[in-house]
């Protein structure tokens, strides 16, 4: 080709080899053949529908009608069968998680209150329980003479009297705080005023240390300077006493070596003696006018290493100090089947340094704590065993 360079002949040779590619092939195809059914996205629609319709159509009155039902049917399943008892448990789980699903916390928080009381603790029985936890304190008060009388007691009768059902008893050490000569009587609305047990303080009958107990209308606590256990009538006036064996130890806390608890059962005296090598013994006292001494068990827990004791359903519970906030439930013993546990691990919040007594109360299943000269209460919750 007359003149032309070598570049043209370049671009005439790619002009005609772009020209004369071959054309370009059908597309390609497939058809699929699924044996399963199509995701159902009408139907999740629906569903999604009335869920959000469900939900705006519930109210806080709805659910407060569900939970006064639910106190309704419960006293009565509860009392009948185990097998209704287990179906109302699976009930409450089943409210629980449908509340849950729509992050109900209060009503849950409630849910699990009425789970505590209706199926593992049915009001006013006892059904050798084991404890659960310790929530609280429930009710705080710095009592009558805040900041003084750091040693003391307080509680209610298991076994009351007519009329004095609703009635606290309260014992401050007003000598040394060491020692006390009355008991006081209250309800949370009323002050009954003072018993007194003798004249002057401390002498004679007077009471000594901070561990004592009111049941059936009557005082037990320490007789002053004694080995024995002294029981004040309130309604006669009277003091009958007992005295502990001979070799009771009461050489290291001689006003805080013996504590008395009460449960359903009646009164009970713990102690420590030489011949037990000051691990704790535990004794029933016979109820009548003067005390006995029942049955006794033997521990294997040191006196020393424990701060309170307190008797639920058959069972002593023993504590120990961990810090200024924190004290341990750490140790039970079990008076049916003679089994002791020392990995309670259930701890209770403190609102004062030191616990000088501790009293469980049967009637509300709470724990009366004396603490600094505060009074404080905690809500006691087991299961059945």
């Amino acid at each position: 080709i007359p003149n032309t360079t070598k570049c043209d002949v370049l671009l005439i040779s790619l002009e005609n080899t772009f020209k004369f590619q071959a054309p370009p092939r059908e597309k390609c195809a497939c058809e699929l053949n699924n044996s399963e059914k199509a995701f159902p996205h009408e139907k999740l629609r629906i569903v999604e529908t009335n869920v959000s319709d469900c939900n705006s159509n519930i109210t806080p009155q709805k659910v407060t009608s569900l939970l006064k039902l639910s106190c309704c049917v419960s006293p009565f399943l509860l009392n009948h069968c185990c097998l209704c008892r287990l179906l109302f448990f699976f009930f409450y789980v089943f409210v629980c998680l449908f509340l849950f699903w729509w992050q109900w916390e209060s009503v849950l928080r409630g849910l699990e209150q009425l789970i505590i009381l209706f199926i593992f603790i049915p009001s006013g029985t006892c059904q050798r329980s084991r404890l659960l936890n310790v929530t609280g304190p429930r009710v705080y008060t710095a009592g009558e003479y805040p900041g003084s009388y750091a040693y003391g007691a307080w509680g209610r009768d298991p076994r009351p009297e007519e009329g004095k059902e609703s009635w606290y008893w309260l014992v401050m050490m007003t000598s040394s705080n060491r020692y006390s000569n009355y008991v006081r009587f209250y309800s949370m609305a009323l002050t009954f005023g003072n018993v007194q047990i003798h004249s002057s303080n401390p002498t004679t009958n007077t009471i000594q240390g901070p561990n004592n107990v009111l049941y059936g209308g009557a005082l037990y606590y320490n007789c002053y300077n004694q080995d024995y256990v002294c029981r004040f009538n309130l309604t006669t006036k009277s003091v009958t006493t007992l005295q502990l064996p001979k070799e009771t130890f009461t050489e290291c806390y001689p006003y805080t070596d013996l504590d008395l608890a009460t449960d359903e059962s009646g009164v009970w005296v713990v102690y420590t003696t030489t011949q037990d090598f000051g691990n704790l013994v535990l004794s029933k006292l016979e109820e009548g006018e003067t005390p006995v001494l029942g049955k006794t068990w033997r521990t294997s827990v040191y006196k020393q290493s424990v701060t309170n004791t307190f008797i639920a359903c058959g069972v002593l519970y023993a504590t120990r100090y961990i810090n200024r906030e924190v004290e341990e439930i750490f140790y039970s013993f079990n008076t049916v089947t003679g089994q002791e546990r020392f990995n309670i691990g259930i701890f209770m919040n403190k609102m004062s340094t030191n616990i000088q007594s501790l009293n469980y109360s049967p009637v509300d299943q709470m724990l009366h704590a004396y603490c600094d000269s505060n009074m404080v209460s905690y809500k006691v919750n087991s299961f059945p065993v």
